[in-house]
């Protein structure tokens, strides 16, 4: 009986070993699956660490070269002083009824007329203060001449340069609009702009 026994465990255990020397050589020849690189959109890398680009973008860069004009200004001064109105360069500053204190608009006028001047420091600049025809005459040269300094004190502290600039006073001698109502006398009240030769 043990020798059926051991016949039997001898036939299983030549039956196994068989059976591992067939699959090894098989297992052998077949390579482990490779894992699937599946590509992203964003990769964390460590900090500091660069990352490499293997297959770089083929494109082609071309480079603009950004075209600066030069504006051609009038060497005539009230040719230039025309130009500089009709496009905006210089504007006048208004001024309520009595007052030399600037309004929003009269200081969004000053700053453009500013930005101006500081691109172009060549020239120099003449404020005239002006008042409607009510008041008396010297009221009106004092008012004027404050409403001058404060269009030059405003642009100043913007940057444009003090010594370019002067201020004088007409009070009511030169009016804009000759009218004798609200909207002549609305015209009147300011500090107007002038390029003046050096």
């Amino acid at each position: 009986m043990i020798n059926s026994m051991n016949k039997v465990v001898k036939g299983f255990l030549i039956g196994l070993l068989l059976t591992a020397m067939a699959i090894i050589p098989a297992c052998k020849s077949k390579k482990p699956p490779q894992p699937k690189v599946v590509p992203t959109e964003t990769t964390a890398t460590a900090p500091n660490v660069p990352t490499r680009v293997t297959n770089p973008p083929d494109f082609v860069q071309t480079q603009t070269t950004p075209q600066i004009t030069t504006e051609t200004l009038p060497s005539d001064i009230e040719e230039l002083n025309r130009v500089a109105e009709q496009r905006g360069y210089l504007q006048d500053a208004f001024y309520s009824f009595d007052e030399s204190t600037l309004t929003t608009d009269a200081q969004a006028a000053l700053t453009a007329s500013a930005n101006w001047l500081r691109k172009n420091p060549q020239y120099n600049l003449l404020i005239e203060g002006h008042c409607d025809e009510r008041g008396t005459e010297q009221y009106n040269l004092a008012l004027a001449d404050r409403r001058a300094n404060s269009a030059k004190d405003y642009m100043t502290a913007l940057g444009v340069d003090a010594n370019h600039i002067r201020t004088v006073s007409y009070g009511e001698e030169r009016p804009f609009d000759p009218g004798h109502d609200e909207a002549a006398w609305a015209k009147n009240r300011r500090a107007h702009l002038v390029i003046v030769g050096k």
